[in-house]
């Protein structure tokens, strides 16, 4: 079987495997033969690559394409329109969180939550929130842009865990308002592109408080709140700022951490670029999974690793291969097939996935 990229699809190539949407909905099954109408199906659904039969038809492989996997993204009509959607939310946003901030302006949160969900669900279908984010590049304020896009990723991650509608959208709205707080931060300190001071820090390390001071005078759900106050809480008491342990931590607040450091991870900013997806997967193992729910992190880092299923990677050594198994007892070190060769990335301590191709 092969990955191929939905432009390169033509009709007559038998689909390999089922094709879902990020909120798990199927859109073709397994075995399909396509059509001119499948094709454009998945395309506007967003879905980027497709496995294919190998004896479907010739088609070029991903290392006889001349633009990479994030080249080829950026330059679809989803990928633009995307970028579109997303830099007018962000201007809403942050129009609309500074007045709430020095002017005691309406919090607008629906509004906001609405923006985002059409984003993730545009006309014709939805779109792979997790490619997006790891091909944004030119945020400088990444205040607004952080909490958008981990409010998007709540989204799809609510519904991962099977939440309803309606929580699905609590989830995202959580996920925009988290970092209200950082506000009330000079923005000398939070646009600073280097490590911080301690006092540098102490000064961030308040903003969880300063969050949840500005949404008790709105009228949102507590768990919106809550989310504010508690996402840099660790399950095993490790946080701030009141360093509670995990029953004692607000639901939805334990989903945003994990997307706030998923997001600030691999998000790319103009002083650095963002993580390949499978360090960050291994950053999270090896900090130590006992930090997070255990449910929703499982959940979660097995999501992001299935999505990535035969896709064509780059090796620390150099060697390029495809994802042909997920290692369920370390999620950031699958098996690779490259050329002839089979490596075990768990046994294989020395090397590691550095890029996506």
């Amino acid at each position: 079987m092969s990955r191929i990229d939905t432009d390169m699809l033509s009709a007559g190539m038998i689909l390999q495997s089922d094709v879902y949407n990020y909120n798990d909905q199927l859109i073709l099954p397994e075995g399909m033969v396509l059509n001119e109408k499948a094709i454009e199906k998945l395309k506007s659904t967003g879905v980027t690559s497709v496995l294919v039969k190998d004896d479907a038809g010739t088609v070029p492989r991903p290392e006889e394409t001349e633009n990479s996997y994030a080249e080829r993204l950026r330059a679809t009509p989803e990928f633009k329109q995307y970028k579109e959607d997303f830099e007018s939310t962000v201007q809403v946003m942050s129009q609309t969180m500074a007045d709430v901030v020095t002017k005691n302006a309406p919090l607008q949160a629906d509004k906001l939550v609405d923006e985002a969900m059409s984003i993730l669900h545009p006309p014709g279908g939805d779109v792979n929130v997790f490619d997006m984010v790891h091909n944004m590049r030119q945020y400088d304020d990444i205040t607004f842009a952080h909490s958008l896009n981990v409010g998007l990723i709540c989204n799809v991650f609510a519904g991962w865990l099977g939440l309803s509608e309606s929580e699905i959208r609590l989830a995202t709205e959580c996920g925009i308002f988290h970092d209200i707080g950082k506000l009330t931060i000079p923005e000398e300190i939070i646009k600073k592109p280097g490590k911080l001071t301690d006092a540098e820090f102490a000064i961030v390390k308040t903003h969880p408080v300063e969050g949840y001071k500005i949404l008790r005078k709105y009228d949102v759900d507590e768990h919106v709140r809550q989310a504010a106050l508690m996402h840099h809480e660790k399950c095993d008491g490790s946080g701030y700022p009141l360093g509670v342990k995990s029953d004692a931590i607000d639901y939805y607040a334990k989903m945003v951490c994990i997307a706030d450091v998923y997001e600030a991870m691999t998000a790319s900013r103009k002083y650095r670029d963002g993580l390949c997806p499978f360090t960050v997967i291994e950053a999270f193992e090896d900090e130590g999974l006992q930090k997070y729910d255990t449910g929703m992190i499982m959940t979660f880092l097995q999501k992001i690793v299935d999505t990535y299923m035969m896709n064509r990677v780059g090796l620390s050594n150099g060697l390029e291969g495809d994802i042909i198994f997920i290692n369920k007892q370390r999620l950031s070190r699958p098996l690779v097939k490259c050329g002839d060769k089979y490596i075990d990335l768990s046994v294989e301590k020395d090397l590691r996935i550095e890029r996506l191709l």
